[in-house]
């Protein structure tokens, strides 16, 4: 699907320079000379380097399709993690990489969403928010809780995350998968 240069919106995925690449910021620019356009940043799909790009309204761009469908994961086995079609039943296995440091988020059984284009996987979106149990986290010190200050907590899965003095270790708490972030207590 072509669109104008000035049609181009923050997460379209568009095709550029032989490659696959994610809207992150627009600015539109109307000079006093000249005419308009889109000052674009642009992140690879594939490899994550970024590009600054000008797109005048006068050009076209392709748009491209991306094939979001449910899986669930199942395990790792090494430094490959195997997901499920949730329609098809077929497996796929993925690098840990691939997924990046939120790999660490991943539990049985999730339901994930993995995008692909043309049949190869681009991107893998885990749940925003995910409930773990704080395996360690430093006492209170008394005279400290004049200014909210956070203190750092080990989660089950490894992770480190700020949390508030108030959180104990064996408490379950909620995470944000993408900030990395405490939100707040499990009900």
């Amino acid at each position: 699907m072509k669109i104008n240069g000035n049609e181009i919106r923050p997460g379209n995925v568009i095709k550029h320079k032989g490659g696959l690449w994610v809207a992150v910021k627009i600015q539109a620019v109307k000079p006093g000379k000249g005419g308009a356009f889109n000052q674009v940043e642009l992140k690879n799909l594939v490899d994550g380097t970024k590009l600054n790009e000008r797109f005048r309204a006068s050009e076209t761009v392709e748009r491209a399709r991306l094939e979001q469908k449910k899986h669930q994961y199942l395990y790792a086995e090494g430094d490959m993690l195997t997901f499920m079609d949730m329609e098809s039943y077929d497996q796929i296995s993925l690098p840990a990489d691939f997924i990046g440091e939120r790999a660490a988020f991943l539990q049985d059984g999730m339901t994930v969403v993995v995008e692909s284009h043309e049949g190869k996987p681009i991107g893998v979106s885990l749940p925003d928010q995910v409930t773990l149990e704080v395996v360690e986290a430093e006492p209170v010190v008394k005279g400290q809780t004049a200014a909210s200050s956070n203190k750092p907590a080990v989660l089950e899965n490894g992770m480190r995350v700020m949390v508030p003095p108030f959180v104990q270790t064996g408490e379950r708490i909620v995470v944000d998968t993408n900030e990395l972030t405490y939100v707040r207590r499990a009900d």
